[in-house]
């Protein structure tokens, strides 16, 4: 393993259990949790290069522990039930877990240099006081992991809220975090480009389905190029969806990535793609 202290910290781990510690290793090695009487652990879905169906990073997703890799979201079963302060333990917890489970793994996965994109759950931009960021840093620092290969996922914003976007982003740049943004439309992201100087962009795939925004598509790729900033297109679930995309790169002249079920399920393991991901 590239990383000797989490080596160093699953081994005292291996001999916890969830009765005496927070986080605990189950008999295959992956880390687990409890919230609310729920026991949790990750899982991971693949981001590929639309081009050459290359994994380039997975989104860890919280799910409860079951056979098969068929848990439930743990935010869809919790959020609702937990109070501010709650969702802040919650959100802290997983990616906690969503980094160990990462990283340990990573040197067998497909690609051993992926990135892992993480979720901020709406509820914990005005939630949390100060520093956004900060302790989820000292985490990583203490278990020395690279913060340069953590992608932090911004949610959907109303514009009621474009000062909290400014001020949570600004919070995690400082920290040394990569974030990225997602938006229901392109002329949305268009809007925010400037402003938020984000790393990343993430559409639903469904918007390429929508004719009054193609124009607005071809524009935010063209912008996104000239900034460095990367576009994932996400829920990718039908066939006609990649063919699409790669016409709509091939006309904006860039590289898009694309994640969805389509192109792999969330499962513990990093996995491969999906074999038809890999055909033109």
């Amino acid at each position: 393993m590239s990383f000797p202290i989490l080596q160093s910290y699953l081994t005292r781990l291996s001999g916890a259990t969830g009765s005496a510690s927070s986080i605990w290793l189950d008999h295959e090695g992956r880390a687990q949790g409890r919230f609310f009487n729920c026991t949790m652990s990750s899982a991971f879905q693949p981001i590929l290069s639309v081009a050459t169906g290359d994994v380039v990073a997975y989104e860890g997703l919280a799910r409860s522990v079951s056979a098969q890799d068929r848990g439930l979201s743990l935010w869809k079963l919790l959020d609702h039930a937990a109070s501010d302060d709650e969702s802040i333990e919650l959100d802290r917890l997983c990616r906690m877990l969503h980094a160990i489970n990462f990283f340990r793994q990573v040197d067998s996965a497909p690609n051993p240099a992926a990135a892992l994109y993480l979720n901020v759950h709406d509820r914990l931009l005005s939630a949390v006081s100060s520093n956004h960021g900060h302790a989820f840093r000292r985490i990583l620092d203490a278990l020395a992991l690279p913060l340069a290969r953590v992608v932090l996922q911004l949610p959907l914003a109303t514009p009621q809220q474009g000062w909290l976007l400014n001020y949570v982003s600004d919070n995690y740049r400082r920290n040394g975090f990569r974030f990225a943004v997602n938006v229901e439309r392109a002329s949305d992201a268009l809007a925010v480009l400037d402003r938020l100087r984000p790393d990343v962009f993430k559409l639903d795939a469904r918007v390429l389905h929508a004719t009054d925004e193609r124009d607005a598509v071809l524009a935010l790729l063209h912008r996104t190029r000239e900034a460095g900033v990367d576009v994932v297109f996400k829920r990718i679930e039908t066939d006609a969806t990649l063919p699409a995309l790669r016409a709509l790169a091939t006309a904006a002249g860039v590289q898009l990535l694309g994640q969805g079920y389509l192109l792999g399920e969330p499962t513990a393991r990093l996995a491969a793609p999906a074999p038809q991901t890999l055909a033109a």
